[in-house]
């Protein structure tokens, strides 16, 4: 796995395609790091954007959450269907960060739940996590925001690289950006739906870059493999990484930063001087 070099590029804006964020979502190492690298990246004078998905667990009234009307109303299709894209929004003190929630009541629950949809739903993982890549994509667009970095965190987010170096490949909020992954030891609860790859080709994604899954379930390492063909790094947030998935980040021969178990001041320094080298 190559190490990273020294700082090449200048980080204006940092946008965050989050899996799951504290508090939001119960503490847990994934929403935890989810907060904490937005906040401590923000305070470094970076202006950021934060994204996750608007789960059943989540309580709009204690947490704040209002729609950002502006923003809502599109429709995403998905094999030939239309999802409507409700944006909302909440503000994560005493950081003041803004945080935008992704949200369509085919694939989150419109009530509160006791789990996550991804967990309770698993069947329907394969589109919800197309909807959440492109959700974002369509919100940043309409946003006109430029980011200089995109950190993908957790295998929800997995797809938002494929379709940003595809789909979306000349609008001009991506087509500079580098993509970073990140790794924090979660994957998914069973393989994704057989039908994944028809999806992605009717978004007109090449069909080389996901020939590998056509006619099958596809699994957390292939899922990663996918999101690294359209990336440019790799960060390891957690100890708890499969050796099956770091194998795959290995094989990837991207610029790789590994966890090192640094305390939080001192990780942020090096994940920012990492995002400085992939200039």
């Amino acid at each position: 796995m190559q190490k990273h070099e020294k700082s090449s590029m200048d980080i204006n804006k940092v946008l965050f395609i989050s899996q799951q964020i504290a508090p939001y979502v119960p503490e847990n190492p994934v929403s935890i790091m989810g907060r904490e690298l937005p906040q401590g990246i923000q305070e470094k004078g970076i202006e950021v954007r934060t994204f996750m998905p608007k789960f059943g667990i989540i309580n709009e009234r204690r947490n704040q959450l209002h729609e950002v009307i502006r923003l809502s109303g599109m429709n995403v299709i998905i094999d030939d269907t239309d999802h409507p894209l409700i944006i909302k929004v909440a503000t994560l003190q005493p950081s003041r960060m803004q945080v935008y929630f992704i949200y369509n009541e085919d694939y989150f629950a419109h009530n509160l739940t006791k789990e996550l949809e991804t967990v309770s739903s698993p069947g329907d993982n394969d589109e919800r996590i197309i909807f959440y890549a492109r959700g974002v994509i369509e919100t940043v667009r309409k946003l006109r925001w430029v980011p200089d970095v995109i950190q993908c965190n957790g295998w929800v987010a997995a797809l938002a690289p494929l379709y940003m170096r595809t789909k979306y490949s000349d609008d001009p909020s991506f087509r500079d950006a580098k993509i970073v992954v990140g790794l924090n030891g979660e994957t998914i609860p069973e393989p994704l739906d057989a039908r994944l790859a028809e999806k992605l080709e009717f978004d007109e994604v090449p069909r080389e870059l996901f020939s590998d899954i056509v006619g099958r379930q596809a699994t957390n390492e292939d899922l990663l493999r996918l999101t690294l063909t359209s990336s440019d790094a790799v960060v390891q947030f957690s100890p708890e990484v499969p050796e099956k998935v770091l194998q795959v980040v290995h094989d990837s021969k991207l610029p790789f930063l590994p966890y090192n178990g640094t305390d939080t001041a001192t990780r942020m320094e090096e994940i920012t001087q990492f995002y400085a080298s992939l200039g």
